[in-house]
């Protein structure tokens, strides 16, 4: 019995994701699981002025999302095996929240993802997305920082 059938795994197009990506297939394809990889984009939203308060612009949302389309359809295309089913997912909101979610969503087995490892005072500004989404997941978090020890990959489709 498998007990890992469904994989989150968050992204944000750096090398630290595309690594984590990497793993996550090669542990796709030991538990014969999908893949539902998972890219958030934060509002972007706009001072106007303050008898309007904040505002979002949707244009300018729709750019973005048209952007993470190719950019996910590139990644995959780079690094996931055309054998293992893989399911994209964008969303818009905060990252660990809609993580989080999305993981509760989907009844994921797990959820891998990397930390970039900031520390001190850009840890204390800006938190950390893997720390929140470990606080919080519905199931277990596999995070990664480099190097990941135990697989070494080659630039196509994640092989080792």
């Amino acid at each position: 019995m498998n007990l890992i059938k469904k994989i989150l795994v968050p992204v944000d197009f750096s090398d630290y994701s595309k690594d984590a990506l990497k793993y996550a297939v090669q542990f796709a394809k030991q538990f014969d699981a999908k893949l539902y990889i998972i890219y958030v984009i934060e509002p972007v939203i706009y001072p106007a002025d303050f008898s309007m308060g904040q505002v979002a612009i949707p244009s300018l949302e729709n750019d973005i999302k048209n952007r993470a389309e190719e950019e996910m359809d590139s990644l995959i295309k780079s690094y996931v095996d055309p054998s293992l089913e893989t399911e994209r997912i964008i969303k818009t909101g905060k990252p660990f929240v809609e993580i989080i979610e999305t993981a509760r969503d989907l009844d994921a087995d797990i959820i891998i993802m990397a930390t970039h490892g900031h520390t001190g005072v850009e840890h204390l500004l800006f938190g950390s997305t893997a720390e929140k989404v470990v606080r919080k997941a519905p199931c277990p978090v596999l995070t990664l920082r480099k190097p990941i020890k135990g697989f070494q990959f080659s630039a196509q489709n994640g092989q080792v």
